[in-house]
């Protein structure tokens, strides 16, 4: 799940920034998500501690009817308390590449196969703790399907026009307008 070597390298008014690995502590292992405390040497000969959450790559996408409304997912979610509208989304599988994981979540999250996915860009959602990296697709060409959820989900859909998405970004971010 982890790579602790740096692969790419930036300065800082000729100061390297890139941080070396002297111990790696893991503290938890889980189905999705593993923790780890690092202690690592910082450029200027200091050291520090990162707490690091290893998580499993994921796919996103904006579902986009023909008529430009977007299907969102309605669903529980544990770590903030409440009901979330959001874009449909899942964990890659091992050796699944995501535009397939995003095939498989569409079809049973909202419960339509999509013609055309195309990559939007790849991000990595909160690098400061988390090396969780997220696949963002837009998804086109939408035909229904019988969708089936997992069995630890209890999910909804609904669509919104493209009056509110256009204006409102806050609207992924929080779940609602």
């Amino acid at each position: 799940m982890t790579s602790t070597e740096p692969t790419n390298s930036f300065s800082v008014d000729g100061t390297e920034l890139a941080e070396q690995m002297i111990e790696s502590e893991h503290l938890y292992t889980g189905r999705i998500v593993n923790l780890r405390r690092d202690t690592v040497r910082l450029a200027n000969g200091r050291q520090a501690t990162r707490e690091v959450v290893e998580h499993v790559d994921a796919a996103a996408a904006v579902p986009l009817l023909s008529d430009g409304r977007v299907v969102l997912v309605e669903q529980w979610r544990q770590a903030v308390g409440q009901a979330l509208l959001e874009i449909p989304a899942g964990i890659v599988e091992p050796g699944e590449e995501p535009a397939a994981t995003m095939e498989r979540e569409l079809m049973e999250e909202i419960g339509y196969r999509p013609g055309r996915l195309e990559l939007l860009f790849s991000v990595y959602l909160a690098p400061g703790y988390s090396q969780e990296l997220i696949h963002i697709f837009l998804a086109e060409e939408l035909q229904p399907v019988h969708g089936q959820p997992d069995e630890d989900e209890i999910l909804g859909s609904t669509t919104l026009s493209p009056a509110p998405v256009e204006g409102g970004m806050g609207l992924s971010l929080v779940g609602r307008w």
